[in-house]
Protein backbone atom coordinates (compact mmCIF):
# COMPACT_ATOMS: atom_id res chain seq x y z
CA UNK A 1 0.00 0.00 0.00
CA UNK A 2 1.09 3.35 -0.97
CA UNK A 3 1.84 6.29 1.38
CA UNK A 4 -1.33 8.07 0.28
CA UNK A 5 -3.34 5.01 0.24
CA UNK A 6 -2.58 4.29 4.33
CA UNK A 7 -2.89 8.05 4.87
CA UNK A 8 -6.61 7.50 3.21
CA UNK A 9 -6.97 4.46 5.60
CA UNK A 10 -5.69 5.99 8.65
CA UNK A 11 -8.50 8.88 8.50
CA UNK A 12 -11.48 6.38 8.74
CA UNK A 13 -9.84 4.36 11.16
CA UNK A 14 -9.21 7.90 12.97
CA UNK A 15 -12.79 8.60 12.61
CA UNK A 16 -14.28 5.20 13.90
CA UNK A 17 -11.75 5.58 16.96
CA UNK A 18 -13.08 9.19 17.76
CA UNK A 19 -16.84 8.20 17.45
CA UNK A 20 -16.37 5.04 19.99
CA UNK A 21 -14.11 7.57 22.42
CA UNK A 22 -17.19 9.68 22.52
CA UNK A 23 -15.36 12.36 20.88
CA UNK A 24 -17.94 13.44 18.50
CA UNK A 25 -16.39 17.30 17.94
CA UNK A 26 -13.12 15.36 17.26
CA UNK A 27 -15.09 13.14 14.73
CA UNK A 28 -16.92 16.05 13.25
CA UNK A 29 -13.79 17.99 13.13
CA UNK A 30 -12.32 15.41 10.05
CA UNK A 31 -14.74 16.52 7.82
CA UNK A 32 -14.32 20.29 8.59
CA UNK A 33 -13.79 20.76 4.87
CA UNK A 34 -16.57 18.18 3.52
CA UNK A 35 -19.78 17.84 3.22
CA UNK A 36 -22.23 15.14 4.19
CA UNK A 37 -24.98 13.04 2.90
CA UNK A 38 -27.11 12.17 5.61
CA UNK A 39 -30.25 10.06 5.66
CA UNK A 40 -33.66 11.55 4.76
CA UNK A 41 -31.77 14.85 3.89
CA UNK A 42 -31.94 16.05 -0.09
CA UNK A 43 -28.57 18.50 0.27
CA UNK A 44 -25.51 17.78 2.03
CA UNK A 45 -24.42 18.65 5.04
CA UNK A 46 -21.43 20.54 6.46
CA UNK A 47 -19.26 19.23 9.89
CA UNK A 48 -21.57 21.48 11.89
CA UNK A 49 -25.12 20.17 11.28
CA UNK A 50 -23.27 16.56 11.72
CA UNK A 51 -22.26 17.22 14.86
CA UNK A 52 -25.39 18.67 16.38
CA UNK A 53 -26.77 15.44 14.52
CA UNK A 54 -24.41 13.12 16.50
CA UNK A 55 -24.72 15.01 19.63
CA UNK A 56 -28.86 14.53 19.46
CA UNK A 57 -28.89 11.33 18.67
CA UNK A 58 -25.76 8.88 20.16
CA UNK A 59 -26.24 7.87 23.40
CA UNK A 60 -23.00 8.58 25.76
CA UNK A 61 -22.56 6.66 28.66
CA UNK A 62 -21.50 7.93 31.92
CA UNK A 63 -18.29 6.60 30.83
CA UNK A 64 -17.89 9.30 27.93
CA UNK A 65 -18.05 6.80 25.26
CA UNK A 66 -21.32 5.46 23.13
CA UNK A 67 -20.04 1.96 24.55
CA UNK A 68 -19.37 1.04 20.45
CA UNK A 69 -17.00 -0.06 18.32
CA UNK A 70 -16.90 0.69 14.45
CA UNK A 71 -15.19 -1.78 12.57
CA UNK A 72 -14.33 -0.51 9.38
CA UNK A 73 -13.14 -2.71 6.69
CA UNK A 74 -12.87 -3.54 2.77
CA UNK A 75 -11.31 -0.19 2.12
CA UNK A 76 -11.12 0.22 -1.94
CA UNK A 77 -9.24 3.20 -2.49
CA UNK A 78 -8.37 4.87 -5.69
CA UNK A 79 -6.48 7.44 -6.01
CA UNK A 80 -5.15 10.05 -8.97
CA UNK A 81 -1.61 11.43 -7.73
CA UNK A 82 -1.24 14.18 -10.19
CA UNK A 83 -5.02 15.42 -9.41
CA UNK A 84 -4.46 15.08 -5.63
CA UNK A 85 -7.74 12.91 -5.31
CA UNK A 86 -9.21 9.89 -4.46
CA UNK A 87 -11.95 8.15 -3.23
CA UNK A 88 -13.02 5.17 -1.08
CA UNK A 89 -15.43 2.69 -0.49
CA UNK A 90 -15.52 0.63 3.05
CA UNK A 91 -17.94 -1.19 4.95
CA UNK A 92 -18.68 -0.89 8.80
CA UNK A 93 -19.72 -2.89 11.31
CA UNK A 94 -21.06 -1.35 14.69
CA UNK A 95 -20.35 -3.35 17.56
CA UNK A 96 -21.89 -2.35 21.03
CA UNK A 97 -22.22 -3.88 24.18
CA UNK A 98 -23.64 -2.17 27.37
CA UNK A 99 -25.06 -3.05 31.31
CA UNK A 100 -28.47 -4.13 29.62
CA UNK A 101 -26.90 -5.44 25.82
CA UNK A 102 -24.59 -8.17 25.36
CA UNK A 103 -22.18 -7.23 22.77
CA UNK A 104 -24.01 -7.57 19.45
CA UNK A 105 -23.87 -5.94 16.12
CA UNK A 106 -26.14 -3.18 15.93
CA UNK A 107 -25.75 -1.49 11.95
CA UNK A 108 -23.62 -2.53 9.39
CA UNK A 109 -23.44 -0.76 5.88
CA UNK A 110 -20.94 1.39 3.44
CA UNK A 111 -19.22 4.75 3.38
CA UNK A 112 -18.88 6.33 0.08
CA UNK A 113 -16.11 8.72 0.51
CA UNK A 114 -13.88 11.05 -1.45
CA UNK A 115 -10.72 12.63 -0.34
CA UNK A 116 -9.02 15.60 -1.73
CA UNK A 117 -5.07 16.61 -0.70
CA UNK A 118 -4.53 19.94 0.48
CA UNK A 119 -0.89 21.40 1.17
CA UNK A 120 0.82 17.23 1.38
CA UNK A 121 -2.24 16.11 3.38
CA UNK A 122 -5.02 14.14 2.73
CA UNK A 123 -8.54 15.35 3.93
CA UNK A 124 -12.05 14.16 3.43
CA UNK A 125 -14.18 16.00 0.75
CA UNK A 126 -17.30 14.37 0.77
CA UNK A 127 -18.73 11.29 2.76
CA UNK A 128 -22.04 9.22 2.18
CA UNK A 129 -23.70 8.89 5.27
CA UNK A 130 -26.98 7.27 3.96
CA UNK A 131 -25.91 3.99 2.92
CA UNK A 132 -26.78 2.33 6.33
CA UNK A 133 -27.86 -1.31 4.60
CA UNK A 134 -28.83 -3.57 8.03
CA UNK A 135 -30.24 -2.70 11.67
CA UNK A 136 -29.63 -4.48 14.57
CA UNK A 137 -30.72 -3.49 18.54
CA UNK A 138 -30.20 0.35 17.92
CA UNK A 139 -31.95 1.34 20.84
CA UNK A 140 -28.76 1.50 23.48
CA UNK A 141 -26.65 3.30 21.07
CA UNK A 142 -29.73 6.23 19.26
CA UNK A 143 -32.16 8.34 20.93
CA UNK A 144 -35.79 7.46 20.10
CA UNK A 145 -35.73 10.40 17.61
CA UNK A 146 -33.17 9.07 15.27
CA UNK A 147 -34.80 5.26 15.49
CA UNK A 148 -37.68 6.39 14.34
CA UNK A 149 -36.40 8.33 11.14
CA UNK A 150 -34.44 4.99 10.05
CA UNK A 151 -37.61 2.38 10.12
Amino acid sequence: MNASAVEITNLLYRYAELIDSGDLEGAAGLFKHAKIKMTGSDEPQDHRAVLALWRNSIRLYPCGTPRTKHVITNPIVEIDEAAGTATCRSYYTVLQATDDLPLQAVAAGRYHDTFQRVNGKWRFKYRDYSLLDLKGNLSGHLHASLLAALK
